[in-house]
């Protein structure tokens, strides 16, 4: 609820929302930890939206402002990091080498994860061509540089917040299944502020399903993080983003 507030700029919903976290932080001796985390979360993303809508006053062109936007991320995490080492709270971001012959069970079969990713990784690519045949030559070209640098900086950071931190953090304090629900939701509802609708950003939650089994099955963010630039890269070449 804090994320669609604050990216529809319903400032007094946020500071109603703020309000009643701190009071919870008060009283709630035991969650703690996790009522700051909330806390510094909206408040880190307020940031965020305060920057951007000053960014978005400048003369800037539209691939400028994107890669300034993503780029802004950085307070959110700086924020969250901050959280965690005043409060002593240890931070891994997942930054193991992968393990990729871990093995995934499921009812009927099992598989290697490396097959898995693979197999995942043919299907992203997959839905994607058609929309990139359709752009011509010349648009490609001209936004490859673009295209690398929001994939890369977008992929790093939101993987680093939401997976890297953020995941890591809240499976120690409560069930996998509600860390990675909470996740996935806030990854998905965090796309309201680069005007997508709420309907396709709550899609995009099943992104962060995706990206939270990959980083939890290879013990790493690496693995999660490519597929994100390559799903990013995806969506600019198919003209989604631009």
């Amino acid at each position: 609820m804090g994320i669609i507030v604050t990216s529809y700029h319903l400032w007094i919903g946020l500071i109603t929302i703020l309000l009643c976290l701190i009071f919870l932080y008060i009283g709630n001796v035991a969650n703690r930890f996790l009522l700051s985390l909330f806390i510094a979360f909206l408040f880190s993303f307020f940031l965020f939206q305060l920057t951007t809508n000053v960014l978005n006053t400048y003369d800037l062109s539209r691939e400028a402002k994107i890669l300034i936007n993503r780029c802004l991320l950085l307070l959110i995490l700086i924020v969250v990091y901050i959280t965690h080492k005043l409060q002593k709270k240890q931070i891994s971001f997942y930054l193991q080498k992968p393990e990729f012959n871990n093995i995934i069970e499921f009812p009927f079969h099992s598989i290697k994860t490396s097959y898995f990713l693979l197999i995942g990784l043919i299907i992203n690519v997959s839905i994607f061509v058609p929309f990139i045949v359709k752009e011509n030559v010349i648009y490609l070209k001209s936004t490859f540089v673009f295209s690398l640098l929001f994939s890369l900086v977008n992929a790093t950071l939101e993987e680093l917040i939401w997976r890297g931190i953020l995941l890591d953090s809240l499976k120690r304090y409560m069930s996998v299944l509600y860390a990675i629900i909470i996740t996935s939701v806030g990854f998905g509802l965090l796309h309201l502020s680069i005007g997508i609708s709420l309907l396709v950003s709550l899609l995009f939650s099943f992104g962060g399903l995706f990206y939270a089994f990959v980083v939890l099955k290879t013990n790493s963010i690496y693995p999660a993080i490519f597929f994100h630039f390559v799903i990013n890269m995806g969506m600019v070449w198919s003209g989604w983003i631009l």
